[in-house]
């Protein structure tokens, strides 16, 4: 009976294994400093991955007080002192998600190491912090543009693990998220109907409470807003001669650059990238 169960056993393994998840790479937080959370039905996966450039935060412009904040606020996080969960939000392209990634090249060797965390896989956030409690390494979990339906029930996960059970995440992780809505929900006229005014105090509906409560469990709030026009010189200027060199950057380039961020609709630190990119490839393809 004991050899045909486990013949019966084998056989079904056989038929599912080609369902389970490949076993990921082996990890080690020593040597690797960036990772991919991967959900499944099983639980979830640390996938290690190479980090994408070596961004610095010298590179970013026109955001030296968002740099300075959320690089001394880490800095304490990786010191074992009080630290907060950050949103990072405001308009696209203005050096949001380039922030983290130059933090993580800027603090590597202090101990940082960084997870990113895709929305669609937030429901296994509470698995991951988990797995990560034990470690002795500091860890970011960072989920980049982040925003939810109306319908999302995604968001429930992450307003529990930022502060919404008993315990807590552990001292060792942080959460960092970047999203283009301040509220991370959408937000809509018929949300403040039931908003009313108690004497001097405005008390908001429960569509509007419920929709900051998640934004409020981040304690550090960071805004980007679209560069000026200077702002915008100053970093395609600076990327024209990382990428190319000094000579790249004249009076025609800047005329450019300005063509090219009215036919983009904005300036920004991605379409100062962008043009940079553009014109020393231009200019070395017609030399």
């Amino acid at each position: 009976m004991d050899e045909e169960l486990t013949r019966r056993l084998l056989g079904l393994l056989d038929r599912v294994e080609h369902w389970l998840p490949a076993p990921p790479p082996p990890l080690d937080w020593q040597r690797d400093i960036a990772a991919l959370w991967q959900r499944h039905a099983l639980g979830g996966n640390l996938v290690p991955v190479e980090v994408r450039d070596a961004l610095t935060l010298d590179d970013l412009l026109g955001v030296e007080r968002q740099k300075q904040a959320l690089y001394a606020n880490t800095r304490a996080f990786l010191q074992g002192l009080p630290a907060n969960h950050a949103l990072l939000w405001g308009a696209r392209g203005s050096g949001k998600s380039s922030l983290v990634r130059a933090l993580l090249n800027s603090l590597a060797h202090e101990g940082l190491r960084l997870i990113q965390v895709d929305r669609h896989d937030l429901i296994g956030l509470p698995v991951l912090v988990q797995q990560l409690r034990d470690q002795p390494q500091r860890f970011v979990v960072y989920c980049d543009d982040l925003s939810f339906e109306g319908s999302d029930d995604a968001y429930k996960a992450l307003k529990s693990v930022l502060d919404g059970t008993l315990t807590g995440p552990p001292d060792n992780v942080l959460l960092y998220a970047t999203s283009n809505r301040r509220h991370l929900l959408p937000e809509s006229l018929t949300d403040n109907e039931s908003t009313r005014l108690v004497g001097d105090e405005l008390h908001h509906g429960d569509a509007v409470e419920e929709k900051i409560s998640l934004s409020d469990r981040f304690g550090l709030w960071l805004a980007f807003h679209p560069f000026n026009q200077q702002t915008y010189l100053d970093t395609c200027a600076h990327w024209v001669a990382s990428i190319g060199n000094e000579d790249d950057w004249n009076a025609k380039a800047r005329e450019e650059a300005l063509r090219f961020a009215t036919l983009r609709g904005g300036r920004s630190g991605r379409a100062a990238w962008q043009f940079a990119c553009q014109w020393v490839g231009q200019q070395r393809l017609d030399t």
